[in-house]
């Protein structure tokens, strides 16, 4: 079910992704213009009821969104600087106004009076009712039950780390390190990994220029044979962005600070109150647990490390002093290699991108009973950019669209991940706006001797990444704000982590790795080494999680705001991790972009969804086979189609049957539930 091509998108569901600095400053004045007069209208009704006030306010999210959405994802993807510097503008002034309509009391006064309305609440429903309680919690939150002095006070943080947020990315994006090696010091590394790579001559000798962007790093850090290579390169990415020390440091301070006078103790406190951990005592404990457990395989997988380097360093003629952090991912992979016989430079030969990408485009198609079109010389942002609409699979229902960017570039967006630039939702005359999503990310370019290929590893990012698209596009809520992945933050992650296990099914895998040059099916044996490879290393990787959970929380977690976010980073990462710092003074945190991107006080949850994915996986789809479109429908209706509008837990004990439990997460990385 190869997805097929149109030359036209389809009617009314494009975007213009071709505005330039003025016309997205005309945009923000009109969207704040016409946010201030709904506020203003709905604030002067006289008899408030669900229809002139909750509506009109939702319907403004709503109808806005697309146009919010497009002019702040600019900044993430245009090549024009100019545009990039006017999206970062844009996302200041719209976040201010939204920070600021948050704080209007005489708006609350009226959604209050809606949510003590025992009749008008009656009357609606669940949808509608969760919505009214939902937008009186948001103002509660942002402090419209505190003095006039204390809500000022809170704006004027909300629209600081607004500010900082900003800031904080666009160092990320544009601040690449760099370094240059010769061939040599290089050593280990393929000779696909040079191909089109700038070169410098430095006193006679021709050096490769090596960048902290992941397509360039994580090979070099997985491969480099020399100790110094890597050293080096982990230096130059934890030394760059230094501007984000002090950013991160002021956000903690801030945060705090609003928590406090909200009347949380922590800011932690705050945030996880609206998640499904609901407390930060809650999320401790599940991280204190894993980590003991893992610690257990940790240890177990250290141990196999240390000869390892032992010998490397004997061979030298140099003293062994430990495995260092820039030795993680070198030694890891060695070992994987040795005892599984998998190798990135074998296993990558059969995950072309374009096979990999149809491949698990006919799979989601065939799973969630849907039709994909690409659009042929779609209106995009850039050349490497598709275009898909999406289909029912039976009918002619229009679903919504998508867009893939796939491949990195200088001032891009450099990790992976996923924009709902415009949700669904149901509009005032009954019509329905379809959702649009993009995917951001940076696998590896074709060169000269060979197409795009993928590592494992990459092709379990794509089939991540684009459960994140599907679960914006397969929802069908009647407002934006309950759109897809607009879910308790502990619950995001669940959805696209379940499909993660995808790449790891035999029946699947043999449906999209072929040999580029040979078009060979992936041979067996090297499937059945994949799949006895999954855990390895799964105790030093999942330590590796919990320790930004831990750290996050060592940040967020605090009564009194004393801590060092650059040195409670370095001491953390030791402390769990099993691998030691140098005496180099680095600051890793500098580019830990989910701090200021959402995640604060809530990085956890990727792990606590994780118990949750295995769940919905091993019950349901390992059960039942994992491409039977019954259960993927089942999933479709039951977890993706009402995103937000109801809580998470009832979607899962909807397609579970029952109340989820960690077995099958324990399972999953080699432990056993007591």
């Amino acid at each position: 079910m190869t997805a097929t091509v149109s030359t036209a998108p389809a009617k009314g569901s494009v975007l213009n992704f071709g505005l330039g600095p003025a016309e997205i400053a005309s945009i923000v004045a009109r969207l704040i213009a016409e946010g201030k007069a709904i506020q203003d209208n709905v604030a002067a009704q006289a008899d408030p009821t669900f229809d002139n006030v909750i509506a009109q306010l939702a319907m403004r999210e709503s109808e806005q969104s697309a146009e919010y959405g497009l002019v702040t994802f600019l900044q993430n993807v245009s090549t024009d600087k100019d545009v990039r510097d006017a999206s970062m503008a844009a996302e200041e002034k719209l976040n201010a106004f939204e920070i600021e309509s948050r704080m209007r009391e005489d708006v609350y006064k009226v959604v209050r009076a809606v949510f003590d309305n025992a009749d008008e609440m009656a009357r609606l429903g669940p949808e509608d009712r969760r919505l009214v309680e939902k937008l009186e919690l948001d103002y509660r939150r942002n402090g419209l039950a505190l003095g006039k002095a204390e809500r000022e006070r809170l704006g004027g943080i909300r629209k600081r780390l607004s500010e900082l947020s900003i800031l904080f990315s666009r160092n990320v994006n544009e601040g690449d390190g760099h370094e240059a090696f010769t061939r040599e010091e290089l050593a280990g590394l393929p000779d696909d990994y040079f191909e089109g790579r700038p070169t410098t001559v430095v006193d006679g000798v021709e050096k490769y220029a090596v960048t902290t962007k992941y397509p360039d790093l994580i090979p070099a850090m997985k491969l480099a044979q020399r100790e110094d290579t890597r050293r080096r390169l982990l230096y130059a990415e934890e030394t760059r962005c230094p501007d984000n020390i002090p950013i991160l440091q002021e956000a903690v301070r801030l945060r705090l600070e609003a928590a406090r006078l909200l009347g949380y103790k922590t800011h932690a406190e705050f945030v996880l109150e609206v998640n499904m951990a609901k407390h930060p005592d809650a999320v401790l404990e599940f991280e204190h647990d894993l980590r003991a457990r893992l610690s257990v395989l940790s240890d177990r997988e250290v141990r196999e490390l240390e000869p390892l380097k032992r010998a490397d360093k004997e061979a030298a003629g140099e003293p062994y002093e430990g495995l260092f952090i820039w030795d993680f991912r070198y030694y890891a992979n060695l070992v994987k290699e040795r005892k599984h016989n998998v190798s990135d430079e074998v296993t990558k030969q059969y995950f072309p991108m374009k096979e990999v990408t149809r491949g698990i485009l006919d799979m989601y198609q065939e799973m969630l009973g849907l039709r994909f079109v690409r659009v042929d010389s779609p209106p995009v942002w850039h050349a490497d950019v598709e275009m898909y609409e999406v289909w029912e699979a039976e009918g002619d229902a229009f679903v919504g669209h998508f867009y893939l960017d796939l491949y990195p570039r200088e001032n891009k967006y450099n990790h992976a991940a996923v924009w709902p630039i415009r949700p669904g939702f149901v509009r005032a005359d009954g019509s329905r706006e379809y959702p649009v999503a993009a995917m951001v990310a940076n696998f590896p370019k074709p060169t000269q001797s060979a197409p795009a290929l993928l590592k494992h590893s990459d092709a379990v990012t794509l089939l991540h990444e684009l459960g994140h698209v599907f679960h914006g596009i397969c929802s069908v809520t009647k407002w934006g704000r309950f759109h897809g992945t607009n879910v308790e933050g502990d619950f995001v992650e669940a959805p696209s982590q379940m499909l993660e296990n995808w790449g790891w099914e035999p029946a699947v895998l043999r449906r999209f790795a072929v040999h580029h040059r040979t078009g060979e099916p992936i041979p067996e044996d090297l499937v059945e080494r994949l799949v006895a490879a999954k855990n390895e290393g799964s105790g030093m990787f999942n330590l590796r999680q919990v320790f930004f959970g831990l750290y996050d929380l060592a940040l967020h977690n605090t009564e009194d705001g004393d801590v060092d976010v650059k040195e409670a980073y370095r001491r953390l990462r030791e402390e769990i991790c099993n691998f030691k710092n140098d005496s180099a003074d680095t600051w890793g945190a500098a580019t830990f972009g989910h701090l200021l991107g959402g995640y604060d006080g809530q990085y956890a949850g990727y792990m606590w969804s994780e118990v949750f994915s295995a769940d919905m996986y091993e019950s349901r789809f390992k059960r039942d086979g994992v491409t039977n479109p019954l259960t993927g429908l089942d999933y479709r209706r039951e977890i993706l189609r009402p995103g937000g509008s109801r809580d998470a837990m009832v979607s899962l004990e909807r397609f579970l049957g029952r109340k989820p439990n960690n077995k099958a997460f324990l399972h999953s990385i080699g432990l056993d539930a007591e």
